[in-house]
């Protein structure tokens, strides 16, 4: 049975998110946490990441800096 934290895999799921992450790493997150909570939380992060675009662009054209 594979036994993950939640920080472990909200830390794995970031440092996919940049795109940076070591072999070793990679490997101890492979023998250690559940897929499907790693799918979870890739769906909720980058729904966020979408969310903060959005925000972002709703903000920027709402000021009046992008006329």
């Amino acid at each position: 049975m594979r036994r993950g934290s939640l920080l472990q895999t909200l830390r794995a799921v970031a440092w996919s998110f940049l795109g940076i992450r070591r072999s070793d790493g990679y490997a101890q997150d492979v023998s250690k946490l559940n897929p499907v909570h790693v799918i979870i939380a890739g769906v909720v992060g980058g729904l966020l990441f979408v969310l903060a675009l959005v925000l972002l662009v709703r903000w920027v054209v709402g000021s009046g800096v992008a006329a």
